[in-house]
């Protein structure tokens, strides 16, 4: 592959909702541009961008892939980027590092909820962006009713061709920039040029005057000769297509059918006017520090490198590839970098361009372009490399918190230790999963974007380390407390052929405020307990309190008093007297009227309008507790408190009601007392779960 200036590079980040067809669209994009000889098929698992063994065993795409193709002296790393919410972790990784995006729909399907989330993210990165209407040949395409419902996402969208025909009429298209009708020709790679059908000028003129319009007015120049009544020749239609791209100030939209290769070729042509690095919006960084002293970073080879990781992988063979993006600079093979987060140095082995699983290695990759080096010891997904002279920081990739989470044990006893391992190195591997240990509950918890998320990465642990897990719903760590007084005597007395053991103690129980936790008062007089046996009566009701009588929870929020008691001279001892503790704690716990608390978790959704009932009824019958609701870009965001007991499938849920277009955040806010019903089943279910050990 030839060298390219980073003005020579086009960053695409090509997102869509699931099967909309990006993965075709991109082995249509490396066909047609001579990257690859034969075209790939997702259903037959040989496409260069879902190369993963689960990809092909699912049929879908799971990972984020970079795939390079050349065309007009342009390079261009195409992100292949997955579309099923589960992996909206790998989505954000790549509009991060993307300096134009295209969004894929569905012309069977109108506006799905993966084109509205990635035009979110290009307005949030402030991306330009272009739309292909795939799937046109479909029964069910609709061209017109498509480009209408798209309207919706709030930009000026304006064709730069339109199809000859639509669903199984659907023949070829028609290029407003040139004017020109092409079908499919002969040579797979091709399209073979026609008249323009007589009964559609009336349609073409009009989609021709919009696009004139908008290509006109990004540019000054070309806005006084249009309306001066000249003509614009294809060169300047080509100049302000460019500027009006760059700037945002309209979405061009094509389409076409990916399956069939008829318009990725056309795409090509408006792929090498987006922006260039170069071009791009600039980012800022920030010095080691000093998080308020940005630094606007140049995109230029000459200047100090600047590189980011943006993904990071555990490959069996190659051990840890980290997947970087050049900022500034030219990032050189065989040599020395700073890893500013760590603040430690890298030795950088030897450097790759990535195509697919494909990997060509270079002896250096300038400013604006991607690569990827192995065996960094340090260095993780957000982190930034730097010359040691000019050490910055760029910002991170706002990862999405995980939505779900699950119990995880080996299936295989004696595993646990091997599964920790590889949890912990998939955590290292997707910043969206999470593993914790729940000290209350004594489980090990793994969290993610959703069931299918989960799945995978259970399947790569057990296809490349040979370890199987099983999950379940999570236990909910509820609490256990008072609300009425107790005076209750713990006598434990053991006599054997030896010295026995004897200890007394009499205890007051009462509540405490709520959340002042535990409370021990020594109210002994007049040495009834001798003062060394004291300590070991509040170590007795210490331990006493991890399981409560009722459900097996943690007991919290009591005073307890110990005011009278007796010992034997001989007999006493620090057991005896934790062991009376612990009777009388049980005994003054079931007369002082015990109750189950629950977890309460503050809930915030964001919908549209269209599902705010549905959804506000779901809360309703999980029991929960709506606070607020505030309007915001067309949505609604609610405000809910919902015991935690209700939320453990709510991601799937919510995706089920809206079409995937809700979203939540969830974080605890406290505890509330288990209604009643509830509370019995939870006893139920305790003493049942007892019995049966």
């Amino acid at each position: 592959m030839k060298e390219y200036r980073p003005n020579q590079i086009r960053n695409i980040g090509i997102f869509s909702h699931a099967r909309a067809g990006k993965t075709s669209l991109t082995e249509a994009l490396l066909y047609d541009s001579g990257a690859i000889s034969k075209l790939g098929r997702s259903d037959d698992g040989n496409t260069v961008s879902d190369y993963d063994e689960d990809e092909i065993r699912r049929n879908t795409s799971i990972n984020t892939a970079l795939c390079i193709c050349e065309w007009k002296d342009c390079k261009i790393n195409l992100i292949d980027t997955p579309g099923y919410s589960d992996f909206a972790g790998e989505q954000e990784a790549a509009a991060r590092v993307s300096d134009n995006i295209l969004i894929v729909t569905d012309a069977s399907m109108g506006l799905e909820a993966g084109a509205e989330k990635a035009w979110e993210r290009a307005e949030k990165y402030d991306i330009p962006r272009a739309i292909f209407l795939n799937k046109i040949d479909k029964e069910m395409a609709k061209f017109d009713e498509t480009l209408q419902a798209l309207e919706v996402l709030g930009g000026r969208i304006v064709p730069v061709s339109i199809p000859i025909g639509v669903g199984l009429n659907f023949k070829g298209i028609i290029d407003l920039v040139k004017m020109k009708a092409y079908v499919k020709g002969d040579n797979d790679k091709k399209l073979q040029e026609i008249d323009i059908p007589e009964d559609m000028q009336d349609q073409i003129d009009e989609h021709r005057e919009t696009l004139i319009d908008a290509v006109a007015e990004a540019d000054d120049e070309l806005l006084e000769k249009y309306l001066g009544g000249e003509e614009l020749t294809d060169e300047e239609i080509k100049i302000g297509l460019k500027k009006g791209i760059s700037d945002n100030m309209f979405v061009p939209l094509t389409c076409g059918s990916a399956y069939e290769n008829i318009g990725p070729q056309m795409l090509l042509d408006l792929l090498v006017s987006f922006a260039s690095p170069v071009d791009a919006k600039p980012v800022k960084a920030t010095k080691p520090g000093s998080e308020e002293e940005e630094v606007e970073i140049e995109i230029k080879e000459d200047g100090p490198l600047c590189a980011f990781v943006f993904k990071t992988m555990s490959d069996p063979y190659a051990g840890k590839v980290s997947y970087f993006k050049v900022y500034s600079g030219i990032f050189k093979s065989d040599s020395r970098v700073i890893n500013v987060n760590k603040n430690t140095e890298e030795r950088i082995g030897t450097l790759s361009l990535v195509s697919g699983k494909k990997f060509t290695n270079v002896d250096k990759i300038v400013a604006g372009d991607f690569g990827m080096v192995t065996k960094l010891s340090e260095t993780d997904t957000n982190d930034t490399l730097c010359d040691e002279e000019n050490e910055l920081l760029l910002p991170p990739i706002d990862f999405p918190k995980p939505v779900i989470s699950m119990a995880i044990t080996p299936k295989t006893q004696g595993d646990d230790e091997k599964l920790s391992t590889m949890l912990t190195r998939m955590t290292e591997e997707d910043p969206t999963f999470i593993l914790r240990r729940d000290n209350e509950t004594k489980e090990t918890i793994i969290s993610g974007m959703g069931e299918l998320h989960i799945n995978v990465i259970l399947d790569r642990i057990k296809n490349r380390y040979n370890v199987e897990a099983e999950t379940r719903v999570p236990k909910v760590p509820y609490r256990e407390t008072i609300r009425g007084k107790s005076e209750q005597q713990g006598r434990y007395k053991k006599q054997t052929g030896g010295r026995g053991q004897y200890g007394d103690a009499w205890i007051r129980m009462e509540p405490n405020e709520r959340g002042a936790g535990f409370e021990f008062i020594d109210a002994i007089v007049g040495g009834a307990i001798p003062r060394q046996y004291i300590p070991a009566v509040e170590k007795g009701l210490i331990e006493s309190m991890e399981e409560g009588i009722l459900a097996g929870s943690q007991v919290v929020d009591m005073k307890i008093t110990l005011y009278d008691g007796g010992f034997h001279p001989v007999d006493s001892s620090e057991m005896a007297f934790k062991i009376a503790a612990s009777m009388a704690f049980k005994k003054a716990m079931e007369a002082a009227q015990p109750f189950i608390m629950e977890p309460i978790m503050e809930v915030e959704i964001t919908v549209p309008d269209e599902y705010m009932g549905d959804v506000m009824s779901d809360l309703n019958s999980r029991r929960g507790r709506i606070l607020g609701m505030n309007p915001s870009d067309g949505k609604q965001i609610i405000k809910a408190n919902v015991p935690m007991a209700e939320m453990f499938r709510y991601s799937v849920d919510l995706r089920s009601i809206t079409s995937d277009r809700g979203s939540f955040t969830m974080e605890f806010s406290h505890y509330e007392e288990v209604p009643f019903d509830i509370s019995e089943k939870i006893v139920a279910e305790y003493q049942a779960s007892q019995e049966s050990s």
